[in-house]
């Protein structure tokens, strides 16, 4: 079998033979995820950089977090200035059917 193992059930046991999580960023693949060739070589710079990268999902989920409530803010703010636009419309209608009336109105008259 050739499989490369996941978080719970690791290939190896071995820190010296596992991959590197090395930062890739692909529209498939999330940041952070382990990538999916298998190298033994820096193993233990690969620890490190593991700590490391441990240590900034946080931030990185914070900034994703701070980025769909932004693009939720700006969806919001589009929405209500529709809704205005649409509001001053039709009191612009409005009006102008009134100023119809009464233009009409001073003819007959």
């Amino acid at each position: 079998m050739n499989a490369t193992g996941t978080i719970d059930r690791p290939l190896t046991r071995d820190p010296l033979k596992q991959a590197l999580m090395t930062p890739q960023h692909t529209s498939e693949q999330p940041s952070g995820s382990a990538i999916e060739d298998f190298t033994t070589t820096g193993a233990t710079t690969s620890r490190q950089n593991r700590t490391r990268e441990m240590q900034l999902i946080p931030e990185a989920l914070a900034r994703a977090h701070m980025d769909d409530r932004m693009r939720e803010a700006d969806g919001e703010r589009h929405a209500l200035r529709v809704v205005a636009a649409r509001r001053m419309q039709r009191r612009a209608e409005r009006v102008s059917l009134r100023a119809r009336r009464a233009l009409a109105m001073a003819v007959m008259n």
